[in-house]
């Protein structure tokens, strides 16, 4: 079977075609990189005739992965695109972790916590430290710089040699005692947290370079896609395991680097010719999603950055129409013309609200129009609620099946030990802990062999250790989904959600039915994943897919497909596209954001923020910028972006919304009245 590569663009086509030594394949927004990396995969296997086995893709989100897998067994067949290893960064790491963990002093059998289990262990740290409940110090503060040191790599004893300790500082003396106790509770639990995932593997190769070079010879040719997102441990890693060769090809745009605040290195991609020397640069420029008018403007709008690798987009799709730049009058002028233009879209002519997205610096921007659309009765959702795994009874219930997978886990332990109510207080409970403590042993141990330190709850320690026995005969011996509805029904949960809620019945309905989703998810990875569906496995790929995917991009492909108007975050709506966008707020002290303006940082990251939002739309492009917000109870003076006002004329076309046409303020008040409440009796 022979790979054609006639449907690729010349670049696309050099792109797939160049498989020995390092790579930078610089990807415009909507210029195919998907297509072209896996073809890319499919040319190598079929036509280079490279073993699969040698080959490693490796992306941010298991959504990109699956899609990425996907293409690629539409073009080999599922038998010749067997051994291919398409993963995310942390799924790749977490199987060397669980092949290589031993080498760190952890068993196998890892669990790995979330960020109510860390906040939980930090609980505890602060305790130990301060005789006040917590002292005053924020857990989320601690949690948040542990999470920031170590995407830097930098260890507990490390840490007070940083240019991050200040000696003086009550905070960083509180977060060094917490770092310390918290990664020698870990140990103990047999847990690592989302953020070791990187950390101890990259800990693995520094001290045994021989599982690095194991792991170079096993893949020996490697694919990194978004590049420009990668970290200094994400960079260092690729550095290890690129260790034996040089077979590593980069995709990303530089341009479209917005994840600086989550560690993201930009230099990564723009430094990639000088970390390997001899390098191949192949630029995808030509556009297939917006109208080469749009990309004029993104254009003009990303050369402001001098920071940059050159390129320019373009596209075959040719119209008279450029991008509109609205200047209106107050917030709540802003979203009436914005929600108005909606409104004569989808009731006039038709048009399909899910091509209509509503982009956004900030989300204290989005009440105006939230009330607005409502006002119009138009159908919208906003992307980024609570996701399935926050929600209070499927923690529960992930707490039963972790500690199930690991009796160690004590956070797990302590969280369903009265859940339902079993009558096993925090009294009952303290005696336990003083007990494991003095036998050196862990919780769960202490509760099985020593029932009657409290007598008045020998009983109800015994049915729960016996329950703990059984369910974890009923895992070993069911499959996933029965075993699952076992654990519910034996603790009688769904009885102890309408007890919790029995002055709601209707807020009980809901919980129920998220359980019910849960149960339902149990189901569906049985069917995906058959014989490998264990409990061991599901807990990891669940909480796997709930930490690394964006929340505002969880489930989002039915989503998009209903008739409603999308709002989101501009760091939301990378990687997607819409007909239509309106791209709000594009003013000072918004985009730039006044804190970047504040601290005097480099701008240019907003800047290319703004390049993300314009390159969203395909056909139709607004912008808008008030002249006037009401900030702390006072009218304050708004001046358009500077990433606009600084760029030449003839880019988009200005309208001033503040009155309609001619009008006089009062008649464009009469006349809005009378135009909405026309539209809306059409409906």
């Amino acid at each position: 079977m022979i790979i054609s590569l006639a449907g690729l663009n010349r670049p696309q086509r050099q792109a797939a075609e160049t498989v020995e030594g390092p790579v930078l394949i610089l990807a415009g927004a909507g210029s195919g990189k998907t297509r072209t990396i896996t073809y890319r995969m499919a040319h190598m296997v079929a036509n280079l005739k490279i073993n699969p086995k040698q080959i490693l893709a490796v992306t941010f989100t298991n959504k990109a992965a699956k899609e990425m897998r996907e293409r690629v067994s539409a073009l080999l067949g599922s038998s010749k695109g067997r051994g291919l290893t398409i993963s995310t960064f942390h799924a790749l790491c977490v199987r060397i972790l669980k092949r290589e963990i031993q080498n760190l002093g952890y068993h196998q059998k890892f669990n790995i916590y979330d960020t109510g289990d860390q906040l939980a262990i930090i609980r505890e740290a602060l305790n130990k430290y301060t005789s006040e409940k917590d002292g005053g110090f924020e857990r989320k503060t601690i949690q948040s710089k542990i999470s920031f040191l170590k995407n830097r790599g930098i260890s507990p004893t490390e840490y007070p040699t940083t240019p991050y300790y200040d000696p003086e500082s009550p905070y960083d003396q509180a977060i060094e005692h917490c770092y310390h106790y918290y990664q020698e509770k870990m140990r103990f639990y047999n847990a690592i947290d989302f953020d070791d995932i990187l950390f101890l593997t990259i800990e693995l190769f520094r001290k045994h370079p021989h599982l690095a070079k194991h792991y170079s010879e096993k893949y020996n040719y490697i694919m990194i896609d978004e590049y420009q997102d990668t970290n200094g441990l994400q960079f260092e890693l690729v550095t290890h395991l690129t260790c034996l060769h040089k077979n590593l090809c980069v995709v990303g745009d530089d341009d479209q680097a917005i994840y600086g605040f989550r560690g993201a290195d930009v230099s990564n991609i723009l430094n990639f010719e000088q970390n390997y020397p001899n390098c191949k640069v192949i630029k995808l420029e030509e556009n297939y999603r917006s109208t080469n008018s749009i990309l004029q403007l993104a254009n003009k709008v990303i050369a402001q950055n001098t920071k940059r690798k050159d390129k320019t987009l373009f596209s075959q799709k040719n119209t008279d129409d450029r991008p509109v730049v609205w200047a209106c009058g107050s917030t709540e002028h802003e979203a009436e013309s914005v929600v108005e233009d909606i409104l004569q879209f989808w009731s006039t002519d038709g048009g399909h609200l899910s091509e209509v997205a509503i982009l956004y610096r900030s989300k204290t921007q989005v009440a105006a129009f939230e009330e607005q659309l409502r006002l119009s009765q138009i159908p919208y959702k906003i992307i980024g609620g609570q996701k399935l795994y926050e929600k209070k009874e499927v923690k529960d219930i992930m707490a039963y099946l972790s500690f199930l997978n690991n009796p160690k886990d004590e956070l797990a332990l302590r969280r369903i030990i009265n859940i339902p109510h079993r009558g096993i207080g925090n009294a009952t409970l303290e005696k336990y802990l003083a007990l494991k403590t003095k036998d050196n042993t862990d919780l769960y141990q202490a509760f099985k062999n020593n029932p009657s330190v409290d007598p008045k709850r020998a009983g109800d320690i015994q049915t729960f250790t016996k329950l703990v026995e059984e369910m974890q005969h009923e895992f070993n011996s069911r499959s996933l989904p029965e075993a699952l509805g076992q654990l519910i029904e034996k603790i009688n949960y769904f009885s102890f959600i309408d007890q919790e809620y029995k002055d709601a019945p209707k807020q009980a309905e809901k919980k129920k039915v998220d359980v019910n989703m849960f149960m339902q998810l149990a189901e569906r990875f049985v069917q995906y994943h058959k014989q490998n569906a264990t409990l061991n496995y599901f807990v990891e790929k669940i909480i796997l897919q709930d930490s690394q995917d964006d929340e505002e991009h969880s489930d989002l492909d039915d989503d998009l497909k209903k008739n409603e108007v999308t709002l989101m975050t501009l760091h939301s709506a990378k990687g997607l596209e819409f007909d239509r966008v309106y791209f709000v707020g594009a003013e000072e002290e918004i985009l730039p954001h006044k804190k970047s303006m504040a601290e005097g940082t480099d701008l240019n990251e907003e800047l290319r923020l703004c390049y993300v939002g314009i390159t969203r739309a395909r056909e139709k492009l607004v912008l808008t910028y008030c002249k006037e917000r009401k900030l702390y109870g006072k009218n304050v003076r708004r001046n358009k972006s500077r990433f606009l006002h600084n760029l030449e004329e003839g880019l988009f076309d200005e309208k001033d919304r503040t009155v309609f046409g001619h009008l006089s303020p009062e008649e464009a008040e009469s006349y809005k009245k009378k135009f909405f409440q026309g539209l809306i009796e059409d409906l």
